[in-house]
């Protein structure tokens, strides 16, 4: 008997090879669910969190958010996040500018006050706790074919020994021999001119002095342009001003016009909360390195000027006394956003390290520079030396050790090469030279190093290419450990992060990561990129191993460089290090503010207390605010107590 099915049955079957059909076309759409569901477990398991740490991202209300381009720790605990106008035309053009400071422990925001672009500044801690923020920008970048005026550099000329002149935005300049009329797009001021005695003759020669300027034509259109150099008569000068001040300028054409700086300086009161204006750089800076010395005095170098060229060598230092600057006597050429850090005997560790522009055959070798003598002794053997734009350098801890780090990195400009390569090098070694150390992760550009309190260096994101193009955005980080040499991978990143991002060591020992600014949002790189706004947090494994020690925050907020201070702690017993760890401020790639100190130490005879001891030497701890952490035996840190080290009575730096 041939057997049939019943209609019961028959549906079950039908039911069944439905789910069947289904579940093969919807199996890697449920395998990568169960597979997020499972990283997710994963993940938060304690053991998990102990042995790689855990990230978390921060509930930022959506009126605070913004293009955080720039960071800085403040000795208030607070971050200042700076975004300018973000890297955004039409917030340039709006005049938006934004900066919003975050309280992370409580996670309260408040928008400040921007007075000018501080998009690209350079910024630096100043010795009385506050920011120095110097440069920005003056104009947004235009690429051959969207140039709509024929422009360019107008150099005003003043012959006369008596009288500078300053001439408003829209001063006219018009050529004797091509007769088109150019207009300024910023004041200049043009000095008087200068004045030499002639051998014992006792007579006066009197030279030229000049200064630079972006000028446009006033109407669009092709036959606006000039191809040779030509003299320019300036508007509304009368009588014997007529002669002595004058324009000369080369091609005025559609060539690209790159970004150009500004020189306004702002000092940012941590206490106060606003931004206060100083005096202005001598040079127009835009992709600046502000470098704190041991005086509490600040050197400026590089950056593109007010005409979009990389200032050529002219460095100059910032009096926090006076908020004046002044230039140094002799030049040295930096590409932008070198990597200058402060060492021993008040020079200057060039490592090599930079972002964005200058030629790929100028500048670029690592190198001690003492700015006195202006004397600049090579460091050999960097490798992979032609992808050192956008790599990231790290002083690593204990300071004292004079050891350097330099991280990844990629070509010149816009090339897709980048490198995996750490290098380190000795300072202390009769014959400084740089040798490999691990690799990270992944071939990287843009990675960001935070120090931490237990002497680990945690590493994270970057991209493979330039901005991340070709969806090449690498969502993983590494901790390094100096003392054994040894590098592992730790918990993966919640987002990329490549350009325009950057990372904080917080007192409470967690870290947060910010920016990214890719150019694609896709492989194929066919859909225009979005600016990462997502703040994470990142709890590193040392706070998932139980209690943490302490340290009472009554001492003398106030150390000087030499002498002690106590702190009462309960856990005087298990603690192994003290470190004075200077806050970071981060911009592209570059935190040459970041130092961790290591610090002598005693017991009290009660049990209850530790007594540290400051270093003497200024080079190593420039004077400024520092957070100090106690660690203990599992390498757990306290959170950290804010100390002041203040410049010397005899230098210039405020208190």
């Amino acid at each position: 008997m041939k057997y049939r099915p019943s209609r019961r049955t028959r549906r079950f079957g039908l039911g069944a090879a439905s789910v069947i059909v289904l579940a093969g076309m919807n199996g890697p759409a449920l395998y990568r669910f169960s597979s997020q569901r499972y990283e997710a477990y994963r993940i938060n398991q304690p053991e998990y969190k102990a042995e790689n740490g855990h990230w978390d991202v921060v509930n930022v209300p959506e009126r605070y958010r913004i293009n955080t381009i720039h960071a800085a720790l403040l000795h208030t605990g607070k971050v200042l996040l700076v975004a300018g106008s973000g890297n955004n035309a039409r917030n340039f053009a709006a005049k938006s500018f934004r900066s919003v400071l975050w309280d992370p422990e409580k996670n309260t925001y408040k928008n400040i006050p921007t007075p000018r672009d501080l998009f690209c500044a350079g910024h630096t801690q100043l010795p009385d706790g506050a920011l120095l923020v110097a440069g920005g920008t003056q104009r947004y970048e235009r690429l051959k074919g969207d140039v709509e005026k024929a422009g360019g550099l107008m150099f005003v000329h003043n012959e006369n020994p008596d009288k500078p002149k300053t001439f408003p935005a829209g001063t006219r300049f018009t050529g004797k021999e091509n007769g088109k009329t150019f207009e300024s797009k910023d004041p200049v001021l043009v000095p008087r001119a200068k004045k030499t005695k002639v051998g014992k003759s006792g007579k006066v020669r009197v030279g030229v002095s000049t200064a630079r300027v972006y000028v446009e034509a006033l109407r669009k259109g092709k036959k606006y342009q000039t191809g040779t150099e030509d003299n320019y008569r300036i508007a509304g000068l009368k009588g014997k001003d007529r002669q002595n001040l004058y324009g000369i300028a080369q091609k005025l054409s559609f060539d690209k016009k790159d970004f150009q700086g500004i020189k306004e300086a702002f000092e940012f009161d941590p206490v106060a909360e606003r931004y206060l204006t100083v005096g202005p750089m001598h040079e127009a800076r835009w992709y600046p390195t502000l470098t704190t010395l041991q005086d509490g005095r600040v050197l400026s170098v590089s950056g593109l000027d007010e005409i979009g060229q990389v200032v050529p060598g002219k460095n100059e230092i910032y009096d926090p006394k006076t908020q004046r600057w002044t230039y140094l006597p002799k030049q040295r050429f930096f590409p932008t956003y070198p990597a200058l850090f402060l060492t021993e005997k008040g020079r200057i560790f060039y490592t090599g390290s930079n972002a964005g522009y200058g030629p790929d055959d100028r500048g670029r070798t690592p190198g001690v520079w003492d700015p006195k003598s202006n004397r600049f002794d090579v460091v050999p053997g960097i490798s992979d030396p032609d992808v050192l734009e956008t790599s990231m350098s790290v002083l690593l801890p204990p300071a004292q050790d004079q050891r350097y780090m330099v991280l990844g990195g990629g070509g010149v400009g816009e090339d897709s090469t980048s490198t995996a390569r750490t290098r380190i090098v000795d300072l202390h070694d009769a014959e400084p030279r740089f040798r490999n150390g691990p690799d990270l992760y992944a071939k990287v550009r843009y990675p960001s190093s935070v120090i931490l309190p237990d002497d680990t260096v945690l590493t994270t994101n970057g991209s493979g290419d330039y901005r991340g193009r070709g969806a090449s955005n690498v969502l993983k980080a590494g901790l390094y450990d100096p003392k054994t040499n040894t590098a592992r991978r730790v918990a993966d990143p919640l987002v990329g992060r490549n350009y325009h991002s950057g990372a904080l060591l917080l007192p409470d020992g967690r870290v947060m990561t910010f920016g990214s600014d890719s150019l694609f949002r896709d492989k194929a790189n066919t859909e225009p990129g979005e600016f990462q706004q997502q703040i994470d947090l990142y709890t590193p494994p040392y706070l998932y191993r139980g209690p943490r020690p302490t340290l009472e925050d009554a001492a003398p907020r106030t150390v000087r460089l030499g002498a002690k201070a106590t702190y009462r702690t309960a856990d005087a017993a298990v603690i192994r290090k003290m470190r004075l760890i200077r806050p970071g401020s981060f911009t592209h790639v570059t935190n040459v503010e970041q130092r961790s100190i290591a610090l002598d130490f005693t017991r009290t005879k009660d049990g209850h207390g530790i007594t540290v001891t400051v270093p003497k030497d200024a080079s190593l701890v420039p004077p400024g605010w520092y957070m100090l952490n106690a660690v203990d035996e599992r390498g757990t840190p306290s959170e950290a107590v804010w100390v002041k080290v203040p410049a010397g009575a005899d230098t210039p730096g405020k208190e």
